[in-house]
């Protein structure tokens, strides 16, 4: 009884948290300048490049060459910061906002052990994860199992966001799926600038929330095994936006005001119907939904080796439902899931120990 009220007081507490962060009209909701345009007609065609059909799958990636600089360093550990331009293609390259043209980096390394005798794991942003530091945190005790840390900075995020931005709501859809793309590029770059330039012998790919997506896609499109993470991850970014507690952060009325203005069938209605502005609601939210499968990673091929990808879900998640985590475990036959304890807000504060572990345990199945 005690266990299952504890439950229920962590799954409220993500909801309390939701309402206030979402639901409180005080600041700006997500994609309340509308669809994005033709930004979103291209994203679309290209994010579909990603799916099993495309076999060569755009490998090798283009090659990075991250400028560098020492932040600090101790007799048993050095942390740089990178900057290389963002790996995108170059339509998406002119999609972006100029703040994301150049990607950041911080990379945290033992300092008496070799590359070939190490593994590097990238950590990717979830949701408001505008610095380095969380992750950092996250990675920094891993250095004692001679595991190294680099953190991706997203686009939109942090010294990467545009300036007409508030906080993290992004203006349009179309800046959901550039964000996307732009992140699983250069994790993509990052990760053959590992192996091919650093020398790592081992590596992985790991995110919080929506940088657990990305780490899925990630991890999914790479053509040899390596470990992957994807931590309190929804299989799509339907759950978020159109089930769960983002819903109450969306700029409905100006996804349809957007509709309505554009002349193509964005809606599935006659150009009349739009004309009229008789779309619904309802309508736009099966639109939304209808955008966002494209992140379904149900969708993406099964990783090298599946056993080296291990999903962490918590109990009471008011965020991500079981069967959202559990969908992914299906999809990919082999992979481990892992429950800790709480919510999806207070597992980012509870349970880095868990983890960690993950990543450790992951690795060495590689």
């Amino acid at each position: 009884m005690v266990s299952m009220n504890l439950g229920l007081v962590h799954y409220v507490l993500d909801h309390i948290y939701g309402t206030v962060l979402h639901r409180t009209k005080i600041g700006t909701p997500f994609f309340s300048k509308g669809w994005g345009g033709t930004k979103l007609d291209l994203l679309e065609r290209m994010v579909k490049q990603l799916f099993p059909e495309a076999h060569c799958q755009n490998w090798p990636p283009t090659a990075v060459h991250p400028v560098w600089k020492t932040t600090w360093e101790t007799t048993n550990s050095c942390l740089r910061e990178g900057v290389f331009r963002t790996t995108c293609d170059p339509r998406l390259i002119e999609a972006l906002p100029p703040e994301c043209h150049n990607a950041r980096v911080a990379f945290l390394t033992p300092k008496s052990v070799s590359p070939e005798k190490m593994a590097c794991v990238i950590h990717l942003a979830g949701t408001g994860d505008h610095s380095f530091e969380r992750r950092l945190r996250l990675g920094g005790p891993l250095l004692k199992y001679n595991i190294a840390t680099m953190v991706l900075e997203s686009p939109y995020y942090g010294q990467r966001r545009p300036s007409m931005q508030h906080g993290s709501k992004l203006q349009c859809v179309s800046d959901l799926l550039l964000l996307g793309k732009a992140t699983i590029d250069e994790a993509r770059s990052l990760l053959y600038w590992l192996q091919n330039e650093a020398g790592y012998g081992k590596m992985g790919i790991c995110g919080l929330s929506m940088g657990g997506v990305h780490a899925a896609m990630v991890g999914s499109l790479h053509p040899t095994p390596i470990a992957t993470l994807p931590f309190l991850a929804p299989h799509s970014a339907v759950v978020p936006f159109c089930e769960g507690v983002y819903r109450y952060a969306t700029a409905w009325d100006a996804l349809r005001e957007d509709a309505a203005t554009i002349t193509q069938d964005v809606t599935s209605l006659t150009e009349d119907a739009a004309r009229k502005s008789g779309i619904t609601i309802e309508q736009v939210k099966e639109r939304l939904r209808s955008v966002l499968s494209l992140t379904d990673v149900t969708r993406f091929p099964v990783p090298k080796n599946p056993q080296a990808v291990i999903f962490v879900g918590a109990t009471d998640d008011g965020y991500i439902p079981r069967h959202s985590i559990m969908e992914l475990q299906k999809a990919w036959p082999g992979s481990e899931v892992r429950w800790v304890t709480g919510g999806h807000v207070s597992s980012f504060f509870l349970h880095n120990d868990a983890f960690r572990k993950a990543i450790v345990d992951a690795l060495d199945r590689i």
